[in-house]
């Protein structure tokens, strides 16, 4: 009966596509990094002085609701800023990678070059009262929220300064509204919903952003979050990162509807061009401004593409062609198309962009040293006994192995 039915299903009639619907499939958002357009004429000679950008029509597909306008106002020195934050996060993956290569840092390690306007454009969109949470791939969003590129690589190396004060390494890192880090693949997405229904409980006019990657979108706590937070009303921005690769696997190889910002259903969606930091801002300010308005969670994908590979131990080329990923490094590469964008408009010279490099090498270069230079944790059971407990509440003692590696909590007065 079943092989009947497997057989006969062989030649029934296809559904039906329509003209409407087949277009919208095609639709694609652009990933060119400087397909944002300003008359150079109408940029102010005062560098805290808004102007007007015109991004591409094609920076943002919607789902469900009208999306943000494709008009942004920001101002010289915003752009500079945007293009020293995107060289510093690359010059710190940089230093990762020869660290790693040097086998000063051991254990996963993912890098985010390539995509280096997401954390930038995000964290221009919102204030250090908002919250975020990643997945593993974190060192540029813990930069822009905040931690010094020194905690970082030191975390990464294992020592004392470190974020975490050397025990959690590359996926886990922390800091002040910024909540990791996450090396469970799709964990941090229902946490995410948690957190911005902590906002929500509290009567903060502040959102979340709960980030994950294409290779995370089909875990079911990822559709468990949307469904709690759809029936909530909870200001989260569920936003996947699609690089077009899960680890090894390409995006329409392990997602039947890789159109990840629909995925969402019931939850308006917004796909955006995540290789040019300025959509990403813009699209990033609106989402705030919908959660945080009373209208419930919103779902966003940023096309986007890392250069390396999953992590420092995948080359990334057995499942991609070497002639792909440097087709997007000359091509589509976000620091690149600001940094034609700046020229073009007027906003810096060439000798400005060689002293803004210059001046996010040295401080990267600074901070590694001292970062190389730090101590490594005393092995005492004191540090390997911290912060199971938040300051404060810890129980008089905590078993160990044995009787005699009970540790015992000192009460201050």
């Amino acid at each position: 009966m079943l092989s009947r039915t497997l057989r006969s299903a062989r030649w029934a009639a296809p559904l039906r596509v329509t003209a409407n619907s087949y277009a919208t499939a095609r639709r694609t958002v652009t990933t060119d990094a400087a397909s944002a357009h300003a008359e150079k004429s109408a940029v102010p000679a005062e560098d805290d002085k808004q102007f007007t950008v015109s991004l591409s029509p094609e920076s943002f597909e919607n789902y469900k609701i009208d999306g943000p306008s494709t008009e942004l106002s920001v101002s010289k020195n915003e752009l500079k800023e945007m293009y020293l934050n995107m060289v510093t996060i690359r010059r710190m993956e940089m230093a990762a990678d020869k660290l790693y290569k040097e086998k000063k840092i051991r254990g996963f390690c993912h890098l985010s070059t390539g995509q280096e306007a997401v954390a930038v454009g995000i964290e221009r969109a919102i204030t250090p009262e908002d919250q975020v949470i990643t997945a593993y791939r974190c060192h540029g969003f813990a930069l822009m929220r905040g931690a010094s590129v020194k905690s970082i690589i030191g975390e990464l190396l294992g020592r004392r300064d470190g974020i975490a004060f050397g025990k959690g390494g590359s996926m886990h890192m922390f800091c002040k509204g910024f909540y990791g880090g996450n090396g469970i693949v799709g964990a941090q997405v229902p946490v995410g919903a948690g957190i911005g229904f902590a906002m929500k409980y509290m009567g903060r006019k502040n959102t979340t952003f709960a980030l994950y990657g294409d290779g995370a979108s089909n875990q079911g706590q990822v559709f468990e979050a949307y469904n709690m937070a759809k029936l909530w009303d909870i200001p989260v921005i569920f936003a996947c990162e699609n690089n077009k690769y899960g680890m090894g696997t390409a995006a329409n190889r392990s997602s039947a509807l890789t159109e990840y910002y629909k995925r969402g259903q019931y939850i308006p969606g917004l796909k955006v061009n995540g290789m040019d930091v300025l959509a990403v801002k813009q699209a990033s300010a609106w989402a705030k401004e919908y959660t945080t308005s009373g209208a419930g969670p919103m779902v966003m994908e940023f096309v986007t593409y890392r250069y390396g590979g999953h992590s420092m131990s995948d080359p990334g080329t057995t499942y991609r062609t070497r002639e792909e990923v440097q087709r997007m490094r000359s091509t589509q590469d976000p620091i690149q198309g600001l940094k034609q964008k700046i020229l073009d408009w007027g906003i810096v010279s060439e000798e400005d962009i060689k002293a803004l490099e210059k001046q996010a090498k040295q401080m990267v270069d600074k901070e590694v040293k001292e970062a190389e230079e730090a101590p490594f944790p005393e092995s005492s059971p004191g540090n390997l006994f911290e912060d199971i407990y938040v300051p404060g509440s810890e129980p008089d003692f905590m078993k160990g192995r044995t009787l005699e590696e009970t540790h015992y909590y000192s009460k201050k007065a």
